[in-house]
């Protein structure tokens, strides 16, 4: 029986370190906080199945790449899902407020953060993962499927990208 409150007690330890993270990294890569809050329950779920010894030493990355891949395949399902009522997915995304908004001005934080919305997504992605969830280049390169180098890239890319952006300011 200590075995298994053992793994229960794993487990709860996990979520309360992991669970913000990934639900902002599911938000991003599905667009939605209902998906997001059902990628990463799916994913703890999963992580309930699974053999603590055999995640030793690597458990971030695996956290994060099912999690990926379980926001990945619901947005694909949710696209064909939309593609059948494209009509609908018109009608709503016109309805939404102009993105220009009411605010005067964004805080310096919003401001970056619409200039990371306009990098490419690969590139999105990767500071994400690395600044906001605090991942090392490694993890974040088995998260993504990535090279570590070319993860190293991407970042580089980005940085400079969000440099350029704050002295045309």
């Amino acid at each position: 029986m200590s075995g298994q409150n053992g793994h229960t007690e794993w487990v709860s330890t996990v979520l309360r370190r992991h669970e913000a993270d990934l639900l902002r990294y599911a938000r991003r890569l599905t667009g939605d906080d209902g998906l997001a809050r059902d990628v990463v329950q799916e994913t703890f779920l999963r992580l309930c199945q699974q053999d603590r010894s055999k995640l030793d030493g690597h458990l971030v990355e695996w956290l994060y790449t099912v999690c990926r891949h379980r926001a990945i395949d619901l947005r694909r399902k949710e696209l064909r899902m939309n593609l059948v009522a494209e009509e609908t997915l018109e009608r709503v995304a016109t309805s939404g407020p102009a993105p220009d908004g009411a605010l005067e001005r964004a805080d310096d934080a919003d401001e970056i953060l619409g200039w990371l919305a306009t990098l490419p997504e690969k590139q999105q992605e990767v500071v994400r993962l690395k600044f906001q969830s605090g991942l090392r280049y490694k993890e974040i390169a088995a998260v993504t499927g990535l090279t570590e180098s070319y993860v190293g890239v991407l970042l580089h890319e980005a940085i400079q990208s969000l440099r350029r952006k704050a002295q045309a300011q």
